[in-house]
């Protein structure tokens, strides 16, 4: 299948899970809208679960992405954390899935995280890595941190002010976190995480 034709269906499961709940979601109905065969779906996934594996999958892969692009972003090591961490909320707030990812909190309108089947033998690469367990959410603090400490620290950096800056690096990250869960005031997670970086090494 043409990498556009997975696209098409996994933009299609994701509008229907927007709709209504996983459960609710038939795979005729996802072919359907992305204009192809079931039968054609079925080749591409193997089944409704590996179909929610894939699309869970990437949204985690859309949500590094923009972690990526906001660690990329002008300005200095605090800005640049500011702005991820600000990425990470916004991403958490209009994606239920990666919301999911990043709490582990599974609503039951979401496909729950499947325990993987045995490694897949599908022909498709992608559907291979997407049939993989998605990360978790101490995971996604060592991703984070870790891209954030690559893309901030400066050639030659002392092992000791590495460490200082992964301090910092998931610091903000588990800001960010905390107010997924607990939105905050005025000011939001920009103002929390400038102030616990104020005195950082960043």
């Amino acid at each position: 299948m043409m990498p556009a034709a997975r696209e098409s269906l996994l933009d299609a499961a994701y509008t229907a899970l927007a709709r209504r709940p996983w459960s609710a979601v038939r795979m005729v109905d996802v072919a359907a809208a992305a204009g192809v065969s079931r039968q054609t779906l079925y080749n591409e996934f193997g089944s409704k679960d590996g179909l929610a594996r894939a699309l869970v999958r990437r949204e985690a892969d859309g949500y590094l992405a923009g972690v990526e692009r906001a660690l990329a972003a002008h300005g200095d090591a605090r800005e640049r954390l500011t702005a991820t961490a600000e990425w990470l909320t916004a991403a958490a707030r209009d994606n239920a899935l990666v919301r999911a990812l990043l709490t582990g909190c599974w609503s039951e309108r979401l496909p729950a995280p499947a325990r993987p089947d045995p490694p897949s033998s599908s022909a498709v690469p992608a559907q291979r890595r997407a049939d993989g367990p998605p990360p978790s959410p101490g995971d996604f603090v060592a991703l984070v941190r870790d891209r954030a400490v690559a893309a901030l620290a400066g050639p030659g950096l002392p092992r000791s002010d590495t460490a200082d800056l992964a301090r910092s690096c998931e610091l903000a990250v588990r800001l960010a976190l905390s107010c997924v869960s607990a939105p905050p005031g005025e000011g939001g997670v920009a103002d929390l995480v400038r102030g616990a970086l104020h005195r950082g090494p960043v």
